[in-house]
C-alpha cells in the first residue's frame, strides 16, 4: 500500500470531500474526478441527473467556466454519508456571478464519491 492509499484509508469521508473540493477551487477538475467512482451519480434536485464520471466532467466544463467560489457553513458525517451546507458563486459566459445557497448530501463507497444529491437555490438579492 503506497502512502497516498494508506492516508486516504485513514481519512474520514468528510476530510476526503474537503480535500477533493480544494482541487475544484483551483480549477483542477481532473484531480477532483479522481476522488469519484466511475459510476458516480449526481442528482441536482429539480434540475438534472448526471450518471457516471464522464457526465460530471462534461457538467464541469459547461458550468465551471471559472472555478466556483464556495464556502462551507456546516459539515455533518454519518456512516458513508456527508452533508455539507454553504454558499457558492458561479460565473456565466458573460462573466456575471450567480449566487446560490446549497445543501449537498454525498455518499461514499470505499473512500470514493459514489453519489451526490444537491439542493441548490439561487439567491435573488
Amino acid at each position: 500500500m503506497n502512502n497516498q492509499t494508506k492516508n486516504e484509508a485513514e481519512m474520514s469521508n468528510a476530510a476526503l470531500l474537503h480535500e477533493a473540493n480544494e482541487f475544484v477551487k483551483k480549477g483542477d477538475y481532473e484531480k477532483f474526478l479522481a476522488y469519484c467512482t466511475e459510476d458516480t451519480r449526481w442528482v441536482f434536485i429539480g434540475e438534472r441527473i448526471l450518471s457516471g464520471k464522464e457526465a460530471v466532467r462534461e457538467y464541469m466544463k459547461e458550468f465551471y467556466l471559472e472555478p466556483p467560489v464556495f464556502s462551507v457553513d456546516m459539515t455533518v458525517e454519518e456512516g458513508n454519508s456527508v452533508a455539507v451546507t454553504g454558499e457558492i458563486t458561479l460565473k456565466d459566459k458573460s462573466g456575471t456571478g450567480h449566487h446560490y445557497d446549497y445543501c449537498d448530501v454525498w455518499r461514499f463507497e470505499n473512500g470514493k464519491i459514489a453519489a451526490l444529491k444537491a439542493y441548490v437555490i439561487e439567491k435573488k438579492s
